[in-house]
């Protein structure tokens, strides 16, 4: 995992993006958040079980349908069940050691 600090790559409203093997942070503060960067590598470990072009794939496709579902983008990115994944153990620090091949398809819910 390489962690890059750039401003410019980040949309508008968060503070990082996961780009196998990548990780872009917004601040350089960031670097020292642990809940943030246990967040974005718990995207790398997905995006490595689904071999990053299939998690691509399938992050662009659940969001899209999301947003056809809620109507807002916001409700929909947090309603990707990567990110449901991610925002749900983003606080367990042990979670990568405990994650199981494939858990997000539990957060697949429809809400």
């Amino acid at each position: 995992m390489f962690v890059i600090v750039t401003k410019y790559l980040i949309p508008k409203g968060y503070n990082g993006l996961t780009l196998f093997p990548f990780v872009m942070l917004r601040n350089n503060f960031d670097k020292e958040n642990k809940v943030l960067i246990n967040h974005e590598k718990i995207h790398i470990k997905q995006q490595i079980q689904l071999l990053v072009l299939p998690f691509l794939i399938w992050y662009l496709l659940e969001f899209l349908f999301r947003w056809m579902q809620f109507g807002d983008k916001n409700k929909a990115y947090r309603n990707i069940s990567f990110e449901r994944e991610a925002y749900a153990n983003e606080h367990n620090l042990n979670y990568l050691n405990e994650m199981r091949f494939w858990n997000f398809l539990k957060y697949l819910r429809n809400d």
